[in-house]
């Protein structure tokens, strides 16, 4: 190993251990999906079984096993919990960074690091990076799955071939058909774009589809066999039926997905739109050229382009749309300025004045969040105060220094270290200040822990009137099943109840129980009761 590989080597596991596995579990699991995904995992590694996914005792057929395969296997070495039900989405963002180095380092020298680093930088990569759910499986396999394809098409060799449809049966396994369905557009489009209609033929090779059908079809088919209703909830109703209509109350505008990919890609979105709208320029001007071969240079900006654009046109028309659904389309703006930054590093050129100012200001912006995320996750708006100044003060002088160095002799060089420097500062920020606000607030942990440091022995919980991600994280801090009154699910024997401060009158909702106030959680405006046991004495 040379001291270059070394250095990068040192460079891209010191990025990826930061941005992608410190404080991974510094707050709980959020959201609904997370608990949600992590008790699945548990479930099933409790039961032994690596087929059918499991949620509260009944099998539970929204996505396919990989996520739950890995957590599973995190769980059986570090235990059950939020490192552990995180790690794998951890695991999948540095796989995939590594797969960006090595395929630069292979086919466009020079800017392997660069490449890497950019994706490990995005904000959608370090955000879905942290989450327990099945978004940055996919990504990851998908995009390897890309530039595996691509090296097929630039080296002529099949194992690429062979690697494309490996990756596509794990993005299957992730999060279903919709990754082989992706991959077939971008191509399309590509070969279209190119009018090289034969690598839509060339590219159904047959070893490559039987090596995916033997890698992704024998749990379908398992599955299926033991859940005959599968297909129905799996392919109709959770793909299909989300896709077609708003069956899950996921609706938002059509333009939903362009805010969503600019933030998706800062801090370097400025660059990508760039060095987008700079290979749409080179092609338009190439596009009628006849040549014997062709531009290897040129159509890899074109192919990033396609696979930048499908994804956010293709979620555009679902009716249901969720920000993690465009995830798969970042990678494919590293690699567009990665390429663009070679390029460019190879003719010398100067930064205009006014795209480094761009630059700076958006990738600086992060930071005024970051330093203010206790405020904004409790109180829902930025303070008009000192802290306000305070953030907004660090963001101006790290942007000044940023633009004061992009505009110096030094450049596009220099492009790669001063951008990550805002990254870093974020990042940290949001670990150190942000951390106990987002777990009081947006976590069942510490309700949790306060309803267990109350409690004699353990009882069933239900709930009344909360948000299901309270629900689910319930379930999996206490790993049990919530019952929920709203939907009749009233226990019969004694119980702890949690329901928001304002439902005043408990007692109305468990008849003839005695109900007993045990204390309240100001974090999240709840309370929480004993129930006493249906027909107990008074």
């Amino acid at each position: 190993m040379t001291l270059r590989t070394r250095t990068d080597a040192l460079l891209i596991f010191g990025f990826c251990a930061f941005l992608f596995f410190y404080g991974l579990g510094a707050f709980g699991l959020i959201g609904a999906d997370e608990p949600r995904y992590a008790q699945v995992a548990r479930e099933m590694l409790g039961r032994h079984d690596w087929i059918t996914p499991v949620l509260g005792g009944h099998a539970w057929l929204e996505k396919p096993p990989l996520y739950y395969w890995q957590a599973m296997l995190a769980y059986s070495v570090l235990g059950v919990g939020d490192v552990a039900a995180r790690l794998p989405s951890a695991i999948d963002a540095t796989m995939l960074i590594i797969g960006v180095y090595f395929f630069f380092r292979r086919f466009r020298r020079g800017v392997e690091v660069d490449a890497a680093l950019i994706t490990a930088s995005s904000a959608g990569v370090i955000g879905y990076a942290r989450a327990a759910s099945m978004d940055m499986a996919l990504a990851a396999t998908f995009a390897l799955g890309m530039l595996a394809w691509w090296a097929w098409r630039e080296s002529g060799k099949r194992i690429y071939l062979a690697l494309f449809y490996a990756c596509m049966a794990l993005g299957t396994l992730a999060k279903g058909p919709v990754a082989l369905f992706l991959a077939a557009v971008v191509i399309a489009l590509f070969a279209a774009l190119t009018r090289e209609w034969r690598l839509i033929a060339r590219t159904l090779w047959l070893p490559g589809i039987v090596l995916f059908c033997a890698l992704a079809l024998p749990w379908y088919v398992a599955v299926e066999m033991r859940n005959p209703q599968f297909f129905r909830e799996f392919i109709l109703k959770h793909n299909l039926a989300r896709f077609s209509s708003d069956l899950y109350h996921h609706r938002q505008s059509f333009w939903y997905y362009l805010p969503v990919t600019v933030l998706a890609l800062v801090p370097w979105t400025v660059f990508v739109i760039g060095a987008f709208f700079d290979s749409v320029r080179a092609w338009w001007a190439e596009r009628k050229s006849v040549s014997a071969e062709p531009d290897f240079e040129l159509q890899l900006n074109l192919f990033a382009c396609c696979w930048l654009v499908a994804p956010v046109v293709f979620f555009s028309i679902s009716q249901s749309k969720l920000p993690g659904y465009i995830l798969p389309a970042v990678p494919a703006g590293a690699v567009l300025l990665a390429d663009y930054l070679r390029r460019h590093l190879e003719q010398e050129e100067r930064l205009s004045k006014w795209l480094v100012a761009l630059h700076a200001i958006v990738a600086t912006a992060p930071i005024v969040p970051a330093v203010l995320i206790a405020h904004l996750v409790t109180e829902h708006r930025l303070p008009a105060s000192r802290p306000m100044l305070l953030a907004f003060g660090v963001m101006g002088v790290v942007s000044v220094a940023m633009a004061l160095t992009l505009v110096s002799r030094l450049g596009l060089r220099m492009l790669r270290f001063v951008t990550l420097i805002p990254v870093v500062l974020a990042v940290a920020a949001v670990l150190k200040l942000g951390t106990t606000a987002i777990d009081q607030t947006l976590s069942a942990r510490p309700l949790k822990m306060e309803i267990a440091s109350v409690e004699t022995h353990p009882l069933p919980v239900a709930v009344y009137g909360v948000p299901r991600e309270l629900e689910f994280g319930l379930a999996f801090y206490r790993n049990q099943v919530i019952a929920r009154y709203e939907l009749g699910n009233v226990p019969a024997g004694e119980h702890l109840l949690v329901a928001p401060t304002w439902e005043q009158d408990i007692a109305k909702q468990a008849p003839g129980r005695r109900v007993l106030f045990l204390g309240h959680y100001a974090p999240q405006d709840l309370d929480y009761y004993w129930v006493s046991a249906a027909g107990a004495k008074p």
